[in-house]
């Protein structure tokens, strides 16, 4: 059986969903204006005679036409940076501003991290964390050739996560005893990036979705006791397993001192609610407040993403 049709009683259109799961994915890239301007990014494209088209919810988020990113010189000076249309979603929620002290918990390869540089306009302490070491050369590259120079990247375990290398506790005025914010794009089962990975599901297991949710807690809870109160917490996956995602979240919200917040995503891009019941679970009503993402609604891949905030 595909695993993919667990879950069509979630989706409005079963028959739209999995035609779009079969599809491949469109190219889109993402102007980085720690380097340049929207206005410039897409003169050079025309210059070079490459086309694209602008989504229907961000200026600055390009569907390419033919050309891999890769392939343009604008790319390669750092104006332009690959990235999944659906992904841009968590860094927007999160929405840091300048001089905040940001945690991206899983930032390898970087597209995350390197946007929220971008929204931070460069300044502020941005970390960015991997427990892969091989991992963190992708986001080292990607963070030099976009100019970003406000981030400290870290190599631990995001679930035990220590803030002791940055002074915590320390009378240093520079220490960093809790962040403004943190981002967990949490390590999952993939469903949704079936349309750049066909094989994704090849490997699925019910095993593999229960172990992985164990690691997606832990790393939840350690970003909402990291972050100080008032501070904002965003949690996001790229699967649709409600195992990985409301579960998680019901967990949290009984472990920590954290609530769910509504968010609005942004105009032109369609979400569906989280949902509060599964098989024979029911979760925290507030989990509505989440946002799932399926392929047929905007011709993307599948996500989710909840905004939470640290009460205490």
């Amino acid at each position: 059986m595909n695993p993919l049709e667990r879950y069509a009683p979630l989706v409005d259109d079963e028959e739209a969903f999995f035609a779009a799961c079969d599809r491949s994915l469109p190219s889109v890239v993402r102007v980085n204006t720690i380097k340049t301007t929207v206005d410039r990014a897409r003169t050079a494209l025309d210059a070079e005679d490459v086309g694209y088209e602008v989504t229907d919810w961000h200026p600055g988020v390009l569907k390419l036409d033919e050309r891999g990113p890769g392939t343009t010189w604008p790319y390669f000076h750092g104006w332009l940076h690959g990235q999944e249309e659906v992904s841009a979603l968590p860094a927007l929620a999160l929405d840091p501003d300048p001089g905040d002290v940001v945690w991206d918990a899983c930032a390898a390869p970087g597209s995350k991290t390197t946007q929220l540089a971008d929204l931070m306009d460069d300044t502020g302490v941005l970390v960015g964390n991997d427990n892969n070491l091989g991992r963190l050369s992708a986001l080292r590259h990607n963070a030099e050739r976009l100019g970003v120079s406000n981030l400290v990247v870290t190599n631990q375990d995001a679930r035990n996560y220590s803030l002791k290398p940055f002074g915590e506790g320390t009378d240093d005025p520079a220490a960093v005893d809790a962040f403004d914010r943190a981002l967990v794009d949490a390590p999952c089962s993939c469903e949704g990036t079936i349309r750049k990975n066909p094989d994704a599901l090849d490997r699925w297991t019910m095993n593999h979705v229960h172990s992985v949710a164990g690691i997606q807690k832990g790393i939840l809870r350690r970003a909402v006791q990291a972050t100080r109160p008032g501070g904002t917490v965003v949690y996001s996956t790229c699967t649709f397993a409600p195992e990985e995602n409301e579960a998680v979240l019901d967990h949290v919200l009984g472990e920590e001192d954290c609530e769910l917040v509504e968010w609005d995503a942004p105009d032109g891009f369609e979400t569906a609610p989280g949902v509060t019941e599964w098989e024979d679970d029911e979760y925290d009503p507030s989990v509505e407040l989440a946002h799932r993402v399926y392929p047929h609604h905007n011709d993307t891949g599948g996500f989710f993403c909840a905004k939470l905030e640290v009460t205490a």
